[in-house]
């Protein structure tokens, strides 16, 4: 499985022939050059947390240049196929549900944040729950990305249920929790294997580094990777 992070909450995951991308947040930004066609060339399927800005990102777009399926919740799918998204390449779910995506399936987790689009105004759209996603891939890892989201102490049923062996954790601060409670989620609740954590040194208002992740998971036995936005890593 390789595993690519381009700043903030998007990653491109390979798994077989599956070429996911997860939150596309990718034109625009300070952190990476380039818009989204690198990163989408080839991918079959785009994963959405929730509906904030800076996760939506390019989502439409790439739906539209590439015919990728939609995996996200109800309300999301639904808004993007009234922005023009193709209504048949949809996989709606919900919190506790699972969907198969054709090669892997994904498990819609409790995230504990918000989801709203915003639009002129200070207008927000409402955008459902958001979620966490735990993908299992049959003969690959399991992976939960957290989505936005701080502590909480279900996430021992989530490794229970799922058992994941890779973990995508926020850590910035502020708007997710930040490192120190990151790491105390990971060794409290999870046996991960490899973690990358993300929603850190985009924005200048959460934090600028992974230092207090990394520092929280020390002797854990999990390795932390910490690549450049852009940088891939084979897990």
């Amino acid at each position: 499985m390789k595993i690519t992070w381009y700043g903030h909450s998007a990653f491109r995951i390979d798994s077989g022939k599956a070429k996911i991308l997860i939150d596309p947040f990718l034109s625009g930004t300070p952190w990476r050059e380039g818009g989204w066609e690198g990163p989408a060339e080839g991918v079959t399927h785009v994963l959405l947390t929730h509906g904030h800005n800076d996760h939506v990102g390019d989502t439409l777009a790439i739906l539209k240049k590439t015919g990728a399926q939609l995996v996200a919740n109800f309300e999301i799918c639904m808004w993007l196929v009234g922005q023009g998204a193709d209504g048949n390449r949809i996989n709606p779910g919900n919190t506790g549900g699972t969907v198969d995506c054709g090669g892997f399936t994904t498990t819609f987790v409790q995230a504990l944040h918000s989801s709203s689009f915003g639009g002129d105004k200070g207008t927000n759209t409402y955008l459902g729950n958001p979620l966490g996603l735990v993908l299992h891939f049959p003969d690959d890892k399991t992976v939960y990305h957290m989505g936005d989201s701080d502590i909480f102490s279900d996430m021992a049923l989530i490794n229970e249920l799922h058992a994941p062996q890779v973990g995508i954790v926020p850590i910035g601060d502020r708007f997710t929790m930040g490192g120190a409670v990151a790491a105390l989620a990971c060794r409290r609740f999870f046996q991960f294997e490899t973690v990358l954590p993300c929603h850190y040194a985009s924005f200048p208002v959460i934090d600028q580094n992974a230092d207090k992740f990394v520092e929280g998971m020390e002797g854990s036995g999990t390795k932390v990777l910490t690549p450049k936005p852009g940088g891939s890593v084979t897990v």
